[in-house]
């Protein structure tokens, strides 16, 4: 009888019930571990599993848990809870044998858990399965969704068959319109690592995110969507009364499609729920893969690669919106617009620049004379004015801001620059009629010379422009790359008759070269008349300098352009980025740019009302340069 009392009172000294003290970390992970963070069942689930004696079975035969939870489901014996737990449980199940019924049915049940209509009440934001319900919703749509071979999205109706029933979508091929495209190839992009771009920008919601190519239904001339671009849209099944149709075998939904640019939420039970949006990864799934660098080179020494016969040399990534402001990006020497790829990125992170500016890109070969390329430059902003505004009922077309790195600077300059007859006359001794060449090359040169303003640039920002010349484009081996340069025909046709008319009537008759690296070779024609040139009434310039290492900033230089070239007086600002010459992706360049786009918004929204209450709110945003 001892031994006995001695043994209970032992027992009674150490309970079944004990507590430990985790750290935050390990804390955290036991809290959060789900079938998407650890491959394995969430607590919330492990607790509906155990409430209805399935967690023996669904380790053991997943499909009969799941069956026996969906019947008593389906008989009104469960609600919000074992809604969630089959969600899970399906996508255990469907990932383990890459089943696209089970992935189908996580979908439903998590839509169903998140959107119960009538039928009960939705999750509270506080609850963290609201969170994980979204992504199974999205990662089981995609994936129930995928093609055969799983590298694309089927966007069409269909019948599916569920593990417990069938799924019937319909749609409505409307959706695949785009601002005069058709949507198509559907690739999912939630999945993809990507490298190159510094920051990843997604917006969390609901839907499948994915990036979609496009077919072009017509052409028109003055302005198009690149030809290979790649947007992001979402997908989304929306299941009405979700709780009585999961019961009844069959399902009906609609598949929906939401181009990013036209859609940022959808109304779902009333309320207004963001969509998943995945803008970085398409940027990247779009730019993966082109041949960058051949292409800016070959643009360089090949003065016709782009032939001037195309519908335009200015492009964009999404179609024309009535009430933006176009940011046109204009590359450097040897470069092309795939290196705007970071700033563009950064900029269209946040929803003030997203939703108030359309992003252009001018393309151009760079050995051509700058001249020539900045005419090209005003041509197409023409083009592209008249055939989207004709009437000239869209004031914000009008707010124009113009950016050029490099020598693109000096054609955004000489958008904004009215030269008179000067530079002719500092061309030529005498006026155009009375020139000797063919009436091709007298029409030519009088529209490169004689320069007018664009109206609709309203301001400039210059980012490591050599305003005064490049010192690296005055050396040996730079005139002899020039020299490589094949200039365009009716370039060569021009100059080859200014280069007989004979010192007296023109001083270019002796000049060595025409292109690109000659006009920017310090002390050149172009750089001295350029400089003189002060930019039009009305206009606003910023520069944004880049100087290399920590010395003195008057002597320091970017490795192509030296301060005192970059440096223009009269300039809004001027913020200096200790930097190298590409300095475009440099979060402190790009910052910059940010503040001046905020800057201008506020100032174009009082003069022509296109923001409506936002100009203060804007304006205290902008400040100042850093």
């Amino acid at each position: 009888m001892i031994l006995l009392a001695m043994i209970f009172l032992a027992c009674g000294c150490a309970g079944p019930i004990s507590v430990e003290r985790l750290d935050h970390a390990t804390l955290h992970q036991e809290l959060t571990r789900n079938v998407l963070s650890a491959r394995t069942l969430s607590d919330q689930t492990r607790n509906v599993l155990r409430q209805w004696d399935l967690e023996a079975l669904f380790y053991e035969r997943p499909e009969y848990a799941i069956s026996e939870l969906h019947a008593a489901f389906a008989e009104g014996r469960g609600q919000a809870n074992e809604l969630f737990a089959l969600a899970e449980m399906s996508f255990v199940q469907a990932a383990e044998h890459d089943n696209r019924p089970y992935y189908l049915a996580s979908a439903l049940y998590a839509y169903a858990f998140l959107f119960p209509g009538s039928a009960g009440q939705p999750p509270d934001p506080y609850d963290p399965r609201l969170r994980l319900a979204s992504d199974l919703y999205n990662r089981g749509l995609t994936s129930g969704l995928a093609t055969d071979e799983g590298t694309e999205i089927t966007i069409r109706s269909a019948i599916y068959q569920l593990p417990l029933g069938q799924l019937d979508i319909s749609f409505d091929p409307r959706d695949l319109a785009w601002g005069g495209r058709q949507l198509t190839g559907f690739f999912p992009v939630a999945e993809l690592e990507i490298h190159g771009l510094n920051n990843r920008y997604r917006q969390s919601g609901i839907g499948a995110p994915l990036a979609a190519g496009t077919a072009q239904a017509y052409l028109t001339t003055g302005f198009q969507v690149a030809p290979r671009v790649k947007t992001p849209v979402t997908a989304l099944l929306r299941v009405d009364d979700p709780w009585r149709q999961l019961g009844s075998g069959t399902v009906h939904g609609q598949l929906e499609l939401y181009a990013a640019s036209d859609a940022g939420s959808v109304l779902i039970d009333h309320r207004q729920v963001p969509l998943e949006i995945e803008y970085t990864a398409s940027l990247a799934y779009m730019l993966s893969g082109v041949p960058a660098w051949e292409l800016e080179y070959v643009g360089f020494l090949r003065g016709n690669l782009l032939d001037r016969n195309v519908p335009s040399r200015l492009v964009a990534l999404e179609p024309y919106r009535s009430g933006r402001i176009p940011v046109v990006f204009v590359h450097g020497t040897a470069s092309s617009p795939v290196r705007w790829a970071e700033m563009l990125n950064d900029l269209r992170s946040g929803p003030r620049i997203r939703d108030y500016y359309q992003f252009w890109f001018f393309a151009y070969e760079t050995g051509n004379p700058v001249p020539y390329s900045a005419l090209l430059l005003r041509e197409a902003l023409q083009n592209a004015i008249a055939a989207l505004d004709p009437d000239g009922t869209d004031p914000s077309l009008h707010e124009m801001v113009v950016i050029g790195h490099s020598q693109g600077g000096l054609l955004a300059k000489m958008a904004a620059i009215d030269t008179g007859d000067r530079f002719w006359n500092a061309a030529f001794k005498k006026p155009p009629e009375e020139l000797d060449v063919s009436p091709e090359s007298r029409e030519m040169l009088k529209s490169a010379l004689f320069i007018k303003p664009f109206p609709s640039v309203k301001r400039l920002i210059f980012i490591a422009t050599p305003h005064g010349g490049s010192y690296v484009a005055g050396d040996r081996i730079s005139h002899y790359i020039a020299s490589l340069v094949r200039l365009p025909g009716n370039i060569l046709k021009a100059t080859s008759e200014v280069g007989t008319l004979g010192i007296e009537t023109s001083v270019l008759a002796g000049q060595a070269g025409f292109g690109s690296i000659y006009g920017m070779t310090p002390g050149s024609l172009l750089v001295q008349m350029l400089a003189r040139t002060p930019i039009a009434q009305g206009v606003k310039a910023h520069s944004i300098i880049a100087v290399r290492g920590d010395g003195p900033v008057e002597t320091g230089d970017d490795g192509v352009v030296d301060y005192r070239s970059a440096h223009i007086e009269g300039a809004e600002s001027e913020y200096v980025v200790r930097s190298g010459h590409s300095t475009q992706s440099d979060p402190h360049t790009i910052e910059e740019v940010r503040r001046i786009l905020l800057l201008h918004l506020a100032e174009s929204c009082v003069r022509s009302g296109i923001c409506g209450a936002m100009p203060n709110r804007l304006a205290l945003v902008a400040g100042k340069p850093r």
